[in-house]
């Protein structure tokens, strides 16, 4: 080998050994500025991730009620009431259900202290659904009907009057699920599965609030 030779082989093993040198010296913090490419970096979201776990739900119902409503349709004209005109009583049979919205869930709808120990969510209020009526189950308690008017749906079949008891019947076992205690119910529920789910994940101190606007 020529003196070319050995200088080429001197110099490639005074790079060898800087790099090892620059490598070790960084791995001891001595050259801080110097960044393990090897090394791997962990960042803790856990507000962001849970917020997104929470809005994958989407709508939690939580709460159900059986409803029954007694409508009461009087139809009249001029003429007596024995020639036209009926008095109907129909029973109508129905549920509604609660539930609480998830999906717009944004920003500041959920906060995780720094300890992950502790998380505060804020939730719009529970709302109701529209009523369905249980068309089986509802029926025609009473009925009295003029001379003319029992003939008169006799030729026609007058599909209208029974879409109207379906109608009204629906609409008062609506307005009775919002006199009723459904709603709270549902909010309650919500905080007691929201309040397990957290504490499965490891937080032990949770608030669930309610805001009359959209949180976020």
């Amino acid at each position: 080998m020529g003196a070319w030779g050995k200088r080429l082989v001197a110099l490639a093993v005074a790079v060898v050994v800087l790099i090892a040198a620059v490598l070790v010296a960084s791995a001891v913090h001595l050259l801080p500025q110097m960044r393990n490419p090897f090394a791997q970096q962990t960042e803790e979201h856990s507000g962001p991730v849970l917020l997104q776990s929470i809005v994958e739900l989407s709508r939690y119902e939580a709460a159900s009620g059986s409803f029954q409503v007694v409508v009461d349709i009087t139809t009249s004209s001029i003429l007596p009431s024995f020639l036209v005109g009926s008095d109907t009583l129909f029973i109508g049979v129905g549920t509604d259900n609660a539930y609480v919205d998830f999906s717009h869930l944004k920003g500041n709808a959920v906060q995780v202290s720094d300890d992950r120990q502790s998380a505060t969510i804020t939730l719009g209020h529970a709302q109701l659904a529209p009523a369905t009526l249980d068309v089986h189950e509802s029926h025609v308690y009473a009925q009295q009907q003029g001379l003319f008017t029992r003939i008169n749906e006799f030729l026609t079949g007058n599909p209208n009057s029974q879409q109207a008891l379906y109608e009204l019947a629906q609409k008062q076992i609506q307005a009775a699920a919002a006199k009723s205690s459904l709603v709270a119910d549902a909010e309650r529920n919500t905080r007691t599965m929201l309040t397990g789910l957290l504490q499965s994940l490891g937080f032990k101190n949770i608030t669930v609030k309610y805001a009359d606007s959209n949180p976020g």
